[in-house]
C-alpha cells in the first residue's frame, strides 16, 4: 500500500487521543499484520503511552528480542505474541519460515524487559495444531506466560475456513482440564473467557468467536492502517475517518463518524448461517 494512503503517527495519535478523551475508550492495542515492521514504532508507542488508556501490541514475536527494550521504554505495559505451534517443522510449514527460535527468544526478550502479562495467542485448527492444545498449557504454565487458544475464524488470508477446521470451546477446555484442572474466572466484556489453574499455576483463556460468540458483550472497533473504522471483525462496512481528518475535520466531525460506526454494529457476526458474508478483507489486513 501506497505510504500516502496510511495514516501518519500523528493522525493516528489524533484519532486515539480523540476516542480516549471524547469518547470514554480506555483500552488501545497495536496490531497489524506485523505492528514491529512500522519504521521508528517505539515513537508512535511513546504517543500513545501519554493517554489515559491500556496500551498493548499484538506481534508475531520474531524481532522482539532487539525491539522488546525499547517499546517497553517508550511506554508500552503489555504484549500479545501469536505462536500456533511450538514444533520447528510445523512452524516452517504454517509461516514459510524458520523463526520458531527466534520467537521463542523473544517471549523470553518480553519478559526481561519488564512488560507483563506477555499472552501467546494460538488458533487451534483441528487436523493441523489440535494435537499441541496440552503442550501450549504445559508451555505458559512452565513460562510464566498467558495462552490464549482462539477458535479458528473465517478471516483466514487464504479463504480455505471450513467449520470442521474448528475445535469447539468445550474441546478445548475438556483437554486442558484432563491434565491441568481449572476454574472459571469473572469475564466481563473481554473476547477470552478466562480460566485459573486450581494449583496457582497462573491462567488461561479461550476466545470462541464460532461456537460460542460473545457478540452482546463485545465493545471493541478497530482503525485500520488506512484510516477506516470497523466496527466488528466481521464487518462489510467501513467508516472512513482519513479522509476527512485530511479535509481539516473537527473533533466533533470526526466524532459523529465514529459514533456512527458504532451505531451501526450489528448484534451478532451470523457465523454458521445461511446468510454469513465473509468480508473482503483477511485477519492480517485488519488486525485481532
Amino acid at each position: 500500500m501506497p505510504r500516502s494512503e496510511l495514516l501518519t503517527f500523528e493522525e493516528i495519535t489524533r484519532i486515539a487521543k480523540l476516542l480516549v478523551n471524547n469518547h470514554g475508550f480506555n483500552s488501545i492495542r497495536l496490531t497489524g499484520g506485523e505492528p514491529t515492521v512500522r519504521a521508528h514504532l517505539p515513537r508512535l508507542v511513546g504517543q500513545l503511552a501519554g493517554l489515559d488508556a491500556d496500551l498493548s501490541l499484538t506481534t508475531n514475536g520474531a524481532t522482539l528480542r532487539g525491539s522488546a527494550a525499547d517499546l517497553a521504554a517508550a511506554g508500552l505495559t503489555r504484549i500479545n505474541i501469536s505462536l500456533d505451534t511450538l514444533r520447528h517443522d510445523r512452524f516452517v510449514e504454517l509461516t514459510r519460515r524458520d523463526d520458531l527460535d527466534r520467537v521463542l527468544d523473544g517471549i523470553e526478550a518480553a519478559k526481561e524487559a519488564g512488560l507483563d502479562p506477555v499472552k501467546l495467542n494460538m488458533v487451534v485448527m483441528v487436523g493441523i495444531n489440535d494435537d499441541e492444545v496440552l503442550d501450549f498449557a504445559t508451555f505458559g504454565r512452565e513460562n510464566d506466560v498467558i495462552v490464549r487458544f482462539i477458535e479458528f475464524m473465517p478471516l483466514d488470508a487464504s479463504g480455505e475456513w471450513t467449520a470442521e477446521r474448528v475445535m469447539a470451546h468445550h474441546d478445548i477446555v475438556e483437554a486442558i482440564q484432563a491434565r491441568y484442572p481449572i476454574e472459571p474466572m469473572t469475564r466481563g466484556s473481554s473476547p477470552a473467557e478466562r480460566f485459573r489453574y486450581l494449583d496457582g499455576r497462573g491462567e488461561l483463556g479461550v476466545i470462541a468467536s464460532v461456537t460460542e460468540p460473545f457478540c452482546e458483550s463485545c465493545d471493541r472497533i478497530r482503525l485500520t492502517a488506512d484510516g477506516q473504522i470497523r466496527n466488528c471483525l466481521f464487518a462489510l462496512a467501513e467508516y472512513n475517518l482519513r479522509d476527512p481528518l485530511r479535509a481539516g475535520a473537527s473533533d466533533a466531525e470526526l466524532g459523529a463518524i465514529v459514533a456512527e460506526a458504532v451505531g451501526a454494529k450489528w448484534a451478532g457476526h451470523a457465523i454458521g448461517q445461511v446468510h454469513f458474508i465473509r468480508p473482503k478483507r483477511s485477519m492480517s489486513q485488519i488486525g485481532g
